[in-house]
């Protein structure tokens, strides 16, 4: 006997755009028009003074432009098409094929570069230093125009960035001596509690415990550590982190709610479209500046062989970012698990309970939307609004399909 509930009770829609979909667009726009206006001044400047590196430095912007082309374009198609049935799960990785698009042609422009420069080291060139070093001056400036433009002071992300699972919330508690903050931490390491003194006197590690009660009955008591500062429970916490802890100092003893929450999950929320499109701004600011660093020691030293060099440096750089945005975008749309921790989450929420979990799929719809199939396995008398209810602790998942199955 089994009860298969594969819709919710009311109709839903499938836009699974980032947050800030609409502001991203007009930024990547005005970039490009910045970078269209320096291309044709470069261009005809060059043409009108007779200069080929002017000529040449243009060039290289319009295929600059090019590529916040390709984010721009996938920003509004995405945005006009969000609604379209045609799309089963709407447009929101769109962005990330332009992202995959993006750091295919960053790969290949770090071959480029990488091959001319050690052309360049064995065969040296002449370099008009005069007409060359203002013109990259030129470049980095722009560059560094455009990434003010693009990020907007919200968006930091160039290379691979791992996820952050710390608890945000710290509960703070008044005892008779002062106020102690306690929390569960688990950025980077083992979830513990953490324990410290905010006001009055330190804590004494042996007058500290924690016992946590969950839903199910079950308890555990833990015992604290000194840590320079702050104390730390001995133990890891087992998942879930929705409990009952009952904090004792002493004589005292104080109740602390702690409910599950979905952390902020960097690969589940990031803009690969604006990842991509920063990339290429700031790897060419940065080639900017290797250029500036190489051409400067040419002109000082004689050593010709520093602009070739700075060439190659600058094409590692950029081979690095993009192996970083093909690995991540490559890995969406082929619907890896985005998060395996919350995917572990997921599955420890339900079995909390007491039932099984049968199977499980959790993939990325867009930036900050995940889709999720689950597959439970009950002998309680539980329908899909019971386990919908608990997983609502996770506010990314925004398309969830639950199977509930009669194991008895």
């Amino acid at each position: 006997m089994s009860e298969a509930t594969n819709v919710a009770p009311h109709r839903h829609g499938h836009v699974f755009l980032g947050e800030s979909h609409g502001k991203s667009e007009r930024k990547t726009w005005a970039v490009i028009w910045l970078c269209g206006a320096m291309m044709l001044a470069e261009i005809g400047g060059g043409l009108m003074f007779g200069s080929i590196a002017l000529v040449a430095d243009g060039m290289h912007m319009s295929t600059h432009a090019g590529a916040l082309l390709l984010a721009a374009l996938a920003y509004s198609y995405a945005r006009r098409h969000a609604e379209d049935g045609r799309f089963t799960f709407g447009t929101g990785k769109l962005g990330d094929l332009a992202g995959f698009t993006s750091a295919i042609i960053l790969a290949m422009i770090a071959l480029l570069i990488g091959y001319e420069s050690v052309g360049r080291l064995f065969v040296p060139v002449p370099i008009d230093f005069a007409e060359a070093i203002p013109i990259a001056c030129l470049g980095l400036d722009v560059n560094i125009a455009s990434a003010w433009l693009l990020s907007g002071g919200d968006h930091h992300h160039h290379g691979q960035s791992r996820d952050h699972h710390g608890h945000d919330e710290i509960k703070h508690v008044m005892t008779i001596t002062g106020a102690v903050a306690l929390n569960v931490f688990e950025d980077g390491v083992p979830p513990r509690f953490r324990l410290h003194a905010e006001t009055g006197p330190p804590l004494i590690v042996q007058t500290a415990s924690v016992e946590t009660i969950r839903p199910d009955g079950a308890r555990q008591i833990f015992a604290f550590i000194a840590r320079g500062g702050f104390l730390e429970s001995k133990n890891e916490i087992p998942e879930p982190h929705a409990f009952t802890a009952q904090l004792r100092l002493g004589a005292e003893s104080h109740t602390v709610i702690f409910e599950e929450h979905e952390h902020a999950h960097t690969a589940a929320h990031r803009d690969n479209n604006m990842r991509a499109a920063v990339i290429h701004v700031v790897a060419d600011a940065a080639v900017s500046v290797l250029v500036i660093v190489g051409l400067l020691f040419a002109r000082a030293l004689g050593w010709l062989w520093m602009d070739p060099l700075a060439g190659i440096v600058g094409a590692c750089v950029i081979a690095s970012w993009s192996y970083g945005l093909i690995h991540d975008t490559g890995a969406i749309l082929l619907d890896m698990t985005p998060d395996r921790r919350m995917a572990e989450k997921v599955r420890q929420t339900i079995e909390g309970e007491g039932d099984e979990v049968a199977d499980l799929h959790l993939w990325r719809l867009g930036p900050g939307h995940l889709g999720a199939i689950v597959s439970i396995i009950t002998r309680q008398a539980r329908g899909q609004g019971f386990y919908r209810n608990r997983l609502a602790a996770f506010p990314s998942l925004s398309h969830l399909t639950i199977e509930v199955q009669n194991g008895s």
